[in-house]
């Protein structure tokens, strides 16, 4: 089991030292295939150091490209968070009958038993491939799935394609106001931020390995088969621990290196989720009062602004 904990660390630390730091492990506690919670928290944040100076070291790419791409992937994912049951009933030929989210009839789909109107493709689809092709470093691709979110909240003639989930329920979860396929900030945002990477020389973009999407397919699967949708309080809890624990990453990855690129992916799912907010003030679901809710997007900001200055002082003080 120590060796899951290797794999925070990127893969030159662990050819290098990952059987020191197991012998290590081994010789400290002996006996035990998993060391105390405090040494596991340990181990957890120096691998993430390690893979922020490894990605900083990297200068194959500028900073900022860098910082657009995890917001693009922030953003793809953000969009997919609500329909993950909504794929994986599809994937599946699934009739969800009465979990269907915020469709007017049963689900939408063809097989699906009792009034229904046909649709071809859940817009689920949408960001999926859009968070797909840039994991795999390839914008162009991106670029027109995110388009049609665009095209898919902008217009009513094209039900019969994606149906109008989204549109007329909520789309995404209580903290905070609902976000819809019809709030063209996220897409929009979307859209900009693959434009301008498949304009910046797309060969030069960090791809990453279909490995990342397993936790994806965990969502997929555990939200499929439980039926759980994006407005139950499991759903929100458990994304909620997921913002946070990307939060804390981020600062973490800041303070370790000094490097601002962690701040793009975190201003741009606040402005998001901020503009949400004010435009539509009446929409909470009062999960968490207002102001908490603003002081909860906005505070990372300056938090993580402040871990870079330091860290940059401690540098320059070196």
């Amino acid at each position: 089991m120590n060796r899951l904990l290797l794999a925070v660390y990127p893969e030159p630390y662990r050819s290098r030292q990952g059987e020191e730091v197991l012998a290590c492990l081994s010789e400290a506690y002996p006996g035990r295939s998993w060391p105390p919670p405090r040494e596991v928290a340990a181990l957890v944040r120096a691998g993430v150091r390690a893979r922020a100076r490894a990605v900083v070291d990297d200068t194959a790419r500028p900073w900022w490209l860098d910082g657009i791409h995890l917001a693009a992937l922030a953003l793809a994912a953000l969009a997919l968070v609500p329909y993950l049951q909504d794929v994986w009933h599809w994937a599946l030929r699934i009739d969800p009958g009465q979990h269907a989210i915020a469709f007017r009839f049963s689900g939408w789909y063809p097989w699906a038993e009792g009034p229904t109107r046909i649709r071809l493709l859940p817009y689920g689809l949408l960001p999926l491939g859009c968070l797909i092709a840039l994991l795999r470093g390839r914008p162009w691709i991106a670029l027109p799935a995110a388009a049609a979110m665009i095209w898919a909240g902008a217009t009513s003639h094209g039900r019969t394609v994606f149906g109008d989930e989204g549109k007329a329920g909520l789309s995404y979860y209580g903290l905070g106001a609902p976000i819809t396929a019809r709030d063209l900030v996220l897409s929009g945002a979307l859209c900009a931020a693959c434009a301008v990477l498949a304009l910046c020389r797309p060969s030069r973009l960090r791809r990453r390995s279909y490995r990342w999407l397993a936790p994806v397919v965990l969502a997929m699967f555990m939200a499929g088969s439980l039926h759980i949708i994006y407005v139950s309080p499991a759903f929100q809890r458990g994304l909620f621990v997921l913002e946070v624990a990307a939060l804390l990453a981020a600062w973490a990855a800041t303070a370790a290196t000094g490097d601002h690129r962690w701040l793009i992916p975190v201003a741009a799912v606040a402005i998001v989720r901020t503009q949400a907010i004010v435009v539509r003030p009446d929409a909470f679901m009062q999960s968490f009062p207002d102001l908490v809710v603003l002081i909860l997007l906005v505070a990372p900001l300056p938090a993580l602004a402040i871990a870079a200055q330091r860290r940059q002082g401690q540098a320059l003080a070196e």
